[in-house]
């Protein structure tokens, strides 16, 4: 594992990890340990992430939050506001700026966590986009088989190494 740096707060800082690079060297040791020589080519990765091509959800929340950005700036040279910064959102379909700082707990300086609504149309239409591994899959003898089979494990030895993934997502 590389030298990693951490900010203030102890978080990991991402933006300075060769994540492709750590990825593609611990790839290469599973398959080392299974007695098997495999080439992977470190690549930076977005949407592959997912195993999915970017839906029509993506395209409009990015296209719309680059045009917040803009209307943000715009607004504060017409005003002849100083540039303080801000991170846009999109609340109840408007975008709404949050200067940044805003969104740090003023105890702790850690932004605070907003959650995700899994209740919502377009995130249930983005997990339905999504590859994942399902209950069903590791409790299906039939199912298993064949994806323990493909990652060369036995059905119990992949249940027992990727089970926690499913009981995660539930």
């Amino acid at each position: 594992m590389p030298e990693i740096e951490v900010d203030e707060h102890g978080h990991i800082r991402l933006g300075e990890l060769n994540l492709d690079e750590v990825l593609a060297d611990r790839v290469k040791a599973r398959f080392k340990a299974r007695g098997q020589k495999m080439t992977v080519t470190a690549k930076n990765i977005g949407y592959e992430l997912r195993c999915a091509s970017p839906i029509p959800f993506d395209i409009e929340y990015t296209r719309d939050l680059g045009y917040g950005a803009i209307h943000y700036l715009r607004e504060l040279r017409r005003a002849g506001a100083p540039e303080i910064g801000a991170m846009i959102t999109i609340r109840e379909s408007q975008m709404v700026p949050l200067p940044f700082g805003s969104f740090s707990d003023p105890a702790t300086g850690r932004p605070r966590v907003r959650e995700v609504n899994i209740r919502s149309g377009s995130y249930r239409v983005a997990i339905e986009y999504m590859i994942r591994l399902e209950r069903e899959d590791l409790d299906d003898p039939a199912k298993l088989g064949p994806i323990a089979a493909a990652a060369r494990m036995s059905p119990e030895g992949f249940r027992a190494r990727y089970g926690y993934l499913v009981a995660a997502s539930a």
